[in-house]
Order: C-alpha cells, then sequence, then structure tokens
C-alpha cells in the first residue's frame, strides 16, 4: 500500500493503527494524519525504537492490510473500479 493510498483512507487506518501501538494517542493520530515519516516518528518517540526498527514495523503493517480495503461506502476499491467505464 503506498503512501497516498494510506493518507486518503487515514481514518479508516488510524483505528487499525491505534490498536497496534497503543501508546499513540488520538493528538497523535491527527498530527500523523496519514503520513508514514510522522507515524514513524511518532512509534520511535512513543516506544524508544531505533528508526529502522519503527520503519520495519510500519512497512510489515502497512503490508498486511489489503489494497481492496473497503472504502466509506462499503465497496471495496476493486468493486468500486469495476464500475467504472
Amino acid at each position: 500500500m503506498n503512501s497516498e493510498q494510506i493518507e486518503g483512507k487515514w481514518k479508516q487506518f488510524s483505528g487499525k493503527v491505534r490498536e497496534k501501538w497503543g501508546k499513540l494517542t488520538d493528538s497523535d493520530l491527527q498530527v500523523i494524519n496519514g503520513k508514514r515519516d510522522q507515524l514513524v516518528g511518532k512509534i520511535q518517540e512513543r516506544y524508544g525504537l531505533a528508526m529502522e526498527e519503527a520503519q520495519r514495523q510500519v512497512d510489515d503493517f502497512f503490508k498486511s492490510i489489503p489494497e481492496d480495503t473497503n472504502t466509506a461506502d462499503g465497496r471495496s476499491d476493486k468493486a468500486r473500479s469495476a464500475g467504472r467505464s
């Protein structure tokens, strides 16, 4: 999943991010606003991790999320794309 997809779906992903990294606050999630580098930095700060480890965790986390995650209207991205001409 690329950075643009993450930023575009941040409201959906922020709950999953909060489940994974419970030390992140609602304020942190608002500041991060889907920006990968901000997420890595906040994880580093809250968990005392090296940058490389925080980056690895973020990469692994977003690789585990299917690219056709449901959109706000309940349709998957693939379903939405199939409906376009």
